[in-house]
């Protein structure tokens, strides 16, 4: 049990920095968009700034997602929880989030491969790629880029979003661990 709550309390840290600090991305998608707006005004209108608001949001998301799980902030059937005692929300908690794990598996492989497709791997299997550029056994291909007319590079993004969902499989996992624990009479 105490490497369980060890566990816990690192990856709940560790997101609650992160999420704290990706709450301020919020900020600067409303910065380039007032920005975008200023500039069609001027007709001088800026190219990048739908593709940097859309980014900075994906960031916003993916990085502040495992801090909203943290804090309860997500969408829940309050009208019959509220009611249930705590080893019965723990029971559909841990249901839940495992249904919850097994998204984010999945969503994560997809990202991977997406990642892997945009440093030029046409392959399918990423994890493998991803094993080759660390070992020196494969190149970066062919960069994907945005088809708009600006052109911005999509691995960083892509990247982004793969960490984010690395960080929201841990915080499933942590709030699994609390689940389990709250299951068997134990105080976090």
């Amino acid at each position: 049990m105490s490497v369980l709550r060890r566990f816990i309390v690192i990856v709940d840290a560790i997101n609650h920095r992160i999420g704290r600090i990706a709450m301020y991305g919020l900020f600067l998608m409303l910065a380039v968009l007032l920005w975008s707006t200023i500039s069609k005004f001027g007709d001088q209108p800026s190219l990048w700034t739908l593709e940097v608001a859309q980014f900075s949001m994906i960031a916003y998301f993916f990085l502040g997602g495992p801090y909203a799980i943290q804090m309860g902030s997500h969408v829940r059937m309050d009208l019959f929880y509220d009611g249930w005692s705590v080893r019965r929300k723990a029971l559909v908690d841990a249901i839940t989030v495992f249904c919850l794990i097994t998204y984010l598996v999945v969503m994560l492989w997809g990202g991977l491969s997406s990642t892997a497709y945009s440093l030029g791997h046409f392959g399918s299997d990423p994890l493998s790629f991803f094993a080759g550029l660390i070992t020196g056994s494969e190149d970066v291909g062919t960069l994907e880029r945005s088809r708009t007319i600006w052109r911005p590079y999509l691995w960083p993004i892509k990247a982004l979003m793969c960490f984010g969902l690395v960080l929201m499989l841990l915080q499933a996992l942590s709030e699994l661990s609390k689940d389990i624990l709250r299951l068997r009479g134990k105080e976090l």
